[in-house]
């Protein structure tokens, strides 16, 4: 390679981070290919399924990360296993009870974003703790559901969702690839996109040149929690029911496929393509650890290790770029 293309892959690969996430991807299921006989397409068809619901959850974290300030949703958790209980109670297992369903969810979804919205915005609680104590309300009403639950029957519309595939593929993967297709369209190509980075990179600034900066940020928590919501009734329908503590596993690692895909931890900058590569990754690498057996305490450590890493690695960036700028001769 001459040294003139070298600089414009580099730069190249700057502009799209979720290449990096892609290109461990590749790896890693290249290298379990070699260590195990038993990881093929049919293996890897499972690992889409999980990566599906992650990347679905993981879309709302992104936009929520992106508005900066150290903003990140720590309800969803809560909110997914709340509407697990919700769609088995309202739905019944029934199809024409479904869009009494479907409203019950997105009406949680849309109440939940409000209250975090208000609390972070108008009551200025800092995001981490005013969703944090969101979901420790929404868990208590979990709690109260479990007793309510009528049964775990699913709809079988629902269930032909999240479980069936169509030649092969599984549906929950389309779904997936197309609410992360629609994603990204929003985050480059629409005016709440462009305004949303404004935001992430400078509210003040994004402020002073008439961004409804706060109508802005609510959209951010409206679509986190919208999301989690319907994920949960996805996710309840894929395995069949409901249980506590249902969400919890994506609360980490719904963070972790944002900062694996290239999404700015401290906002201003979004990639939906590197979500859905991160939640393939994340998956990917619990699948190693599950098949080198190690416990769940132990998965659990190597993913927040893994995180930690890479928010270290974000961190150095950030202050190297800024001590550049400072440094530079002004114009």
């Amino acid at each position: 390679m001459n040294p003139i293309s070298l600089p414009v892959l580099f730069e190249w690969a700057r502009r799209n981070r979720w290449i990096w996430s892609l290109v461990g991807v590749l790896l890693l299921w290249a290298l379990l290919s070699l260590l195990t006989s038993q990881f093929s397409l049919n293996s890897l068809s499972g690992v889409a399924v999980s990566s599906s619901f992650l990347a679905l959850v993981a879309l709302g974290q992104t936009v929520v990360v992106t508005t900066g300030r150290g903003n990140i949703d720590l309800s969803i958790a809560s909110v997914m296993t709340l509407s697990a209980y919700v769609a088995l109670i309202v739905i019944g297992g029934q199809d024409s009870r479904l869009p009494l369903g479907l409203a019950a969810i997105l009406a949680l979804g849309l109440v939940v974003g409000a209250v975090n919205a208000v609390l972070v915005l108008a009551v200025r609680i800092p995001a981490i703790i005013a969703t944090l104590a969101t979901g420790y309300v929404l868990a208590t009403a979990t709690l109260l559901a479990n007793r309510a639950i009528p049964g775990f029957a699913i709809a079988p519309a629902l269930r032909v969702v999240a479980a069936g595939r169509v030649g092969g593929f599984p549906i929950m993967a389309i779904l997936a690839i197309v609410a992360v297709g629609v994603a990204a369209i929003v985050l480059n190509r629409t005016a709440y996109g462009r305004t949303l980075s404004a935001v992430g990179q400078n509210v003040r600034a994004a402020r002073l040149a008439g961004v409804r900066t706060i109508r802005v940020e609510a959209g951010a928590f409206l679509a986190s929690s919208v999301l989690a919501a319907f994920t949960g009734l996805l996710l309840g329908a894929y395995v069949g029911g409901a249980f506590l503590e249902m969400g919890q596993p994506f609360l980490l690692q719904s963070l972790g496929a944002v900062v694996l895909g290239g999404t700015l931890i401290f906002g201003g900058s979004a990639t939906a393509f590197g979500t859905l590569f991160g939640s393939v990754l994340l998956i990917l690498i619990v699948t190693t650890m599950q098949i080198a057996g190690l416990p769940p305490g132990t998965q659990d450590m190597v993913q927040g290790i893994v995180i930690i890493a890479v928010l270290a690695l974000a961190g150095g960036v950030a202050v190297r770029r800024r001590g550049a700028r400072a440094s530079s001769p002004s114009r």
